[in-house]
């Protein structure tokens, strides 16, 4: 059995180094979203690396966890997880956005495999996950599913008809996650619509909610075990930044989607090698 200490400390380096494939990815599209798939990378790690039950071997596995991505357009760091996991060979990440690659500005299920719906219209994902949960409930399958949200969607009202569906239908199966950064891509989430109380209002909408620091590998860890036992629907409100890892673009809005010149490339790849060492 895996020391605790040596799990997180592995998820630690993994979510480092996608971190590192994502601005490698974007530099060399000249195009994409680095500031939400910088700042999801911790979650991402547990999800691909210690929660979800999959196969590489066979995507299409009936009896796999399911993932969205609702705010597809951090898909670099889905991807980068993908290759990782052993989806698809590494030196597809090169080709993202390209033509007729597999790897497309917003996630394509019948292009990429490993992926689970197509996204990028947000305020989608998380009803497609309650219909996905209850289809997997009706067919007696035992399989999760697991949405991340961007938090500047959850602004829009298909969320929380979605939420409400799963509370009503008390899907266990259904597993939230926000990646709440604070910004979206025009700006503050708080100064353009702000959604606080933001966990009462999904407590409101009846769903067991836990707040955690989303760059923690340990609370994520211990918050998914908790929503494994607690009944659902559960979210949890991963508070992170966005940007995160890379001096220049944390905090910064103009970074949630915008490709690094080569300068700026090359001082990002320095900082996040510096962390992956001392791992």
């Amino acid at each position: 059995m895996e020391i605790w200490e040596e799990k997180v400390r592995r998820l630690k380096k993994i979510a480092w180094e996608l971190r590192k494939d994502v601005i490698e990815m974007i530099y060399r599209a000249k195009a994409g979203h680095p500031g939400g798939s910088l700042s999801s990378a911790e979650i991402i790690s547990v999800l691909y690396f210690e929660i979800m039950n999959i196969d590489p071997k066979n995507p299409a596995w009936e009896d796999r966890d399911r993932f969205i991505l609702s705010k597809g357009h951090s898909c670099p760091i889905h991807y980068a997880a993908l290759a990782k996991r052993g989806f698809f060979d590494r030196e597809h990440l090169w080709t993202l956005r390209k033509t007729h690659s597999i790897l497309q500005g917003h996630p394509d299920m019948k292009k990429t495999p490993g992926v689970d719906y197509t996204s990028g219209s947000l305020g989608n994902g998380l009803g497609i996950g309650v219909g996905m949960a209850l289809g997997l409930k009706m067919s007696n399958k035992r399989s999760r599913v697991f949405v991340l949200l961007g938090d500047g969607e959850c602004q829009e009202g298909s969320i929380w008809e979605a939420a409400m569906c799963a509370a009503h239908y008390k899907l266990d199966n259904l597993f939230a996650i926000v990646d709440y950064n604070g910004l979206e891509v025009d700006g503050w989430l708080r100064e353009i619509m702000n959604v606080e109380p933001f966990k009462e209002k999904w407590e409101a909408f009846g769903w067991k909610v836990k707040e955690v620091d989303g760059h923690n590998i340990e609370e994520i860890l211990n918050a998914f075990q908790w929503a494994f036992k607690v009944g659902g629907p559960s979210v949890l409100i991963a508070h992170t930044v966005k940007g995160k890892g890379v001096s220049f673009m944390e905090n910064e809005v103009e970074w949630h989607g915008l490709a690094p010149k080569e300068e700026e490339y090359k001082k990002a790849m320095e900082e996040l090698e510096k962390e992956v060492l001392k791992l």
